[in-house]
């Protein structure tokens, strides 16, 4: 008999940054009917991502925050635990895109896309350990990554960069942090109903593309994301180090 308790986050605190739409938000709604507290990161309002998860009985706080800034960043997650008690998991979800050719693309392009999507991403990873690891806690970390972590893709170079590099720092720090009982891991979702992938699925041309590929026949959808977070965050991914898990339709096995 499976023991379903290996699978709920019951009295976990987990943060999750982007929560106000999109794959973020699917992640804490996930979270929470899981049984954990949200600790919801974003730099607009989240009052749709609140609504939801009072509706599934759980218990959510809002924090606002420009994660384009490290220090900012930093400052968050320390008010947070000295705020809300020690946090046992976080999603870094967090990410924007911007898209033109490579001969185009401005180093202002460049530098904002990393600045959120890598940088703070691995100084929250950082801030996390610290703590965790000066109070002897255990932790788990799912860094979202993408299919283009695995593929060079067309007209976002500083976002497949920045996923690159999502994959190789969650390595990094599982190597690094196994021992010490912090599990670091990535989900690498593919095609995803959000808001970074309306300019694609409004393009009837590149929409069916994208389809024709996915075996699945379908776009995703943020709770396809959200529960296999809820899997990375609980004990029964214990063993799990240094992973990625492609959740993709079938996109990177055609």
């Amino acid at each position: 008999m499976i023991d379903l308790s290996a699978f709920s986050l019951m009295g976990k605190t987990v943060m999750v940054t982007g929560a106000n739409t999109g794959i973020g938000q699917g992640i804490a709604l996930s979270v929470g009917r899981a049984g954990g507290k949200v600790i919801g990161v974003g730099r607009s309002g989240m009052d749709e991502t609140a609504d939801l998860l009072a509706d599934a009985g759980a218990a959510f706080v809002a924090v606002k925050a420009d994660l384009g800034s490290t220090a900012a960043a930093q400052a968050m997650f320390d008010a947070a635990w000295a705020e809300q008690g020690p946090i046992d998991g976080l999603v870094n979800n967090a990410g924007i895109i911007r898209r033109a050719d490579a001969v185009d693309f401005t180093e202002a392009d460049w530098d904002e896309v990393m600045d959120v999507n890598l940088k703070s991403m691995f100084f929250l990873c950082q801030a996390l350990g610290r703590k965790s690891l000066a109070a002897g806690r255990g932790a788990q970390i799912v860094n979202i990554a993408s299919v283009l972590s695995f593929q060079g893709g067309v007209r976002v170079a500083s976002y497949t960069a920045a996923k690159s590099g999502v994959l190789g720092i969650t390595r990094l720090l599982a190597n690094e942090w196994a021992a010490k009982g912090i599990n670091v891991n990535s989900i690498a979702p593919g095609y995803i109903e959000t808001n970074n992938t309306e300019a694609l699925r409004a393009d009837p041309d590149r929409s069916a593309a994208i389809l024709g590929r996915i075996p699945v026949g379908r776009w995703g959808v943020p709770s396809d994301i959200g529960d296999t977070a809820v899997f990375l965050l609980s004990r029964a991914s214990n063993y799990m180090h240094g992973a990625v898990i492609p959740v993709d339709g079938g996109w990177l096995a055609r």
